[in-house]
């Protein structure tokens, strides 16, 4: 099985210091959606791996963050895409749960899931916690400039090794062309 994990805000859609609080808010950024419904057609199965303390913040409940993400998914499916699962953590940053990325635990329930190894699984994210995690779940971390990967970069220091690309459309490119070894 060729899988792919895509962070959401900042890979997929728009990302925002705010947090990304309603359907109305979530905005794809341009060519993600096509991104993945070409990584579809080649037989690439995609998952989301999001952190989502808003929840835990009281900025928004489960049900709206239901509906993002059904907003989320018609919208892949309007370009020709699916997403195979979306897992999220809901926690805050001080509640030391295993889930919310850096640590591997979100990544590692998807491949508990999917029954595969995450060895050489494309894990895109746009911050310095989505590389760690994929490293620490044994995925092969990719960043994007998109949301906060500009940032990323120049602060980061877990940048070694980790190829570096404008955005997931890009990345799509690069995996399908072979550039990129899943």
């Amino acid at each position: 099985m060729k899988l792919v994990i895509l962070d959401r805000d900042g890979v997929i859609n728009q990302d925002s210091d705010d947090f990304i609080k309603s359907p109305d808010e979530w905005i794809p950024i341009p060519g993600s959606l096509e991104a993945i419904a070409r990584l579809n057609r080649e037989g690439w199965r995609v998952v989301v791996a999001t952190n989502q303390s808003g929840v835990s913040r009281g900025l928004f409940d489960m049900d709206m963050l239901n509906r993002i993400h059904e907003k989320m998914l018609q919208m892949v499916r309007s370009k020709g895409g699916e997403i195979d699962g979306i897992f999220f953590c809901p926690h805050g940053p001080d509640d030391s749960c295993r889930c919310r990325k850096p640590r591997p635990g979100m990544l590692e329930e998807i491949a508990r899931r999917f029954r595969i190894k995450l060895n050489g699984v494309p894990a895109i994210g746009d911050s310095e916690r989505d590389l760690v995690a994929a490293r620490g779940a044994m995925a092969s971390p990719i960043l994007v400039k998109t949301g906060k990967g500009r940032r990323t970069l120049k602060s980061s220091t877990e940048l070694e090794g980790v190829p570096v690309y404008a955005d997931l459309a890009a990345v799509v490119d690069a995996l399908l062309r072979g550039k990129i070894k899943d």
